[in-house]
């Protein structure tokens, strides 16, 4: 037998609970900040953009073409894979 009525709703609530700190965490925010996100420094900020926004097409143009579609097909079958849980 499943739960009953109340502790389905006792369950959605622990869900949105747990998503909405998930969310936060991958947000850089803690709980104690609410939504509030965390500071970083702008000098930070565009050394690590500009490093991410070149290194991809370096990498892929270095790559041959049999090489590049390996790697693109493993990160579609990363990114659709659906994962036990």
């Amino acid at each position: 037998m499943g739960p009953g009525r109340g502790q389905w709703a006792s369950l959605k609530s622990g869900l949105q609970d747990a998503a909405s700190i998930a969310r936060a965490d991958s947000e850089g925010m803690t709980q104690s900040q609410g939504t509030k996100p965390k500071k970083k420094s702008p000098a930070a900020v565009a050394l690590g953009r500009g490093g991410g926004l070149k290194g991809g097409p370096a990498r892929a143009a270095k790559l041959t073409k049999e090489q590049l579609s390996e790697s693109v097909r493993k990160a579609a079958l990363a990114r659709w894979t659906p994962r036990n849980m």
